[in-house]
């Protein structure tokens, strides 16, 4: 072993340990085991196995451990956005798309073109640009995947700005946040508008953010580390202070965490919301949806008509393979247009074909499918399936890549119209445009809604 190292021979990895022990010992807290010391024993740790503690401190070991669970925050409340507890008609097994017969699969597009007829599959292109990001779009050091993420938040601001929805006295809330840049860009557009504040929502520690770059008292700057599925923000401190109307924006937000921030947004925050009980909030409010105002937010009983605690939604989506039929919000679509949770699984790792599903470059797609991570900030979750789970081995000779792409995007417009039927159930007036040219990204459509003061939500008993 090298000088002031661990001792432990390293079997796996044909080396000597490089842990530093403590002074005047050979082996590091790890490998401690393997050195004498008053018959100590050394026992693998209750909460992770992984790592070992001495027996006779493992009480003091257990408060301290990084394993340990720890305490939740008062937003949290277990499976408030969810949507299905419960859903018996979903079969345990999926088949593969793979294993289908060439019948099966005729029969599916069958459906799907079916269901498709009538809804409006032409987006309307709206790629627009905002003043706070041009000094960085013409910054020759930005290289090509920098100035394609600029050119999307440079446009989504844009989009923000057409529906005024960049003003003061607002709460940002960016779902799926990551390093934050798109809240940086809000912040930055803002400079001279006052009561501002923003919510980052971000399950896991990310490394590399860039809130340090906000220094202007104007604006607060908040980091929310919880899963979406789990947030209440009628419970966020900032919020039940001071009831501001809220903003929900997203740049690429990942399969069902779309549908679980329009969960948390049109329902969870904008209804009741006590949390005092198990079932989720979803559930609770909708028999008083009749009574209640809908744009009344909990323990604000002055709030006034016209008060809207969701002034506007602006998503960037993506990833429609990875949305779940027990959280989607539209199945209420789905089932009027004859489809259920069968077809949906179908369809929704049929919306691949639209992107990602043909190509042969799929080298690197293997590793990207078991990736839970809703903010990678690398370019955006283009190539997501093999050509394996694409089912491309039972398509070869039935379908051209031009009919394969154009089902994967008939896929995503019948999911995304759902989400659309949904918000315009809730009093929202949604639609769907291209923010971003195909060449800058694949995943180009940008999800939008504001209030409709003609539109009242539907009672859901």
């Amino acid at each position: 072993a090298e000088p002031g190292r661990c001792a432990h021979f390293v079997l796996r990895k044909r080396r000597f340990c490089r842990m530093i022990p403590a002074p005047g010992r050979r082996f590091c807290g790890e490998h401690g085991h393997e050195e004498e010391q008053n018959d100590r024993k050394r026992i693998p740790c209750p909460l992770d196995p992984k790592h070992s503690v001495y027996e006779d401190q493992l009480q003091k070991h257990l408060k301290k451990c990084n394993s340990r669970e720890k305490p939740k925050p008062v937003y949290f409340v277990q499976d408030i956005n969810a949507g299905l507890k419960d859903v018996v008609e979903i079969p345990e097994k999926q088949v593969p798309l793979s294993s289908l017969s060439i019948e099966e699969l005729q029969n599916l597009i069958i459906k799907l073109k079916k269901a498709s007829n009538g809804l409006e599959l032409h987006l309307k292109e709206q790629i627009l640009s905002h003043q706070a990001l041009q000094e960085a779009l013409n910054d020759p050091k930005n290289g090509e995947s920098a100035f394609k993420h600029l050119k999307q938040q440079a446009s989504i601001l844009g989009n923000m700005e057409n529906l005024h929805l960049l003003g003061p006295g607002r709460c940002f809330i960016e779902f799926g946040a990551g390093r934050g840049k798109l809240s940086h860009w809000v912040d930055t557009a803002l400079e001279n508008v006052e009561s501002v504040h923003f919510l980052l929502v971000e399950r896991a520690t990310t490394r590399f953010k860039v809130d340090g770059k906000h220094k202007r008292r104007e604006s607060i700057f908040e980091r929310l580390q919880v899963d979406i599925q789990h947030l209440c923000l009628n419970k966020v401190p900032i919020l039940e202070k001071k009831k501001l109307p809220v903003v929900g924006i997203g740049k690429h937000l990942c399969g069902a965490a779309t549908d679980l921030a329009l969960r948390c947004l049109v329902e969870s925050y904008t209804m009741c919301c006590d949390g005092e009980d198990e079932e989720p909030a979803p559930k609770r409010c909708r028999a008083a949806q009749t009574e209640v105002a809908p744009h009344k937010s909990a323990g604000n009983e002055s709030t006034t008509e016209d008060h809207k605690p969701v002034a506007g939604i602006v998503i960037a989506l993506c990833c429609h393979h990875k949305c779940d039929w027990t959280h989607y919000v539209g199945r209420e679509f789905f089932k009027s247009v004859g489809l259920g949770p069968v077809e949906f699984h179908y369809f929704q790792r049929m919306s691949s074909w639209a992107t990602c599903g043909m190509r042969e470059s799929t080298s690197k797609a293997s590793t990207s499918e078991d990736s839970e991570d809703q903010t990678n900030d690398t370019e955006e979750h283009e190539q997501t399936l093999s050509t394996t789970e694409s089912g491309s081995d039972t398509l070869q000779g039935i379908l051209s890549v031009e009919e394969r792409k154009e089902i994967g995007c008939l896929c995503k417009r019948l999911i995304d119209h759902g989400r659309i039927e949904y918000l315009q159930q809730q009093g929202y007036k949604a639609a769907l445009q291209y923010y971003t040219e195909s060449a800058v990204s694949l995943e180009n459509v940008l999800l939008t809604a504001v209030p409709n003061p003609s539109l009242k939500p539907e009672p859901t008993i």
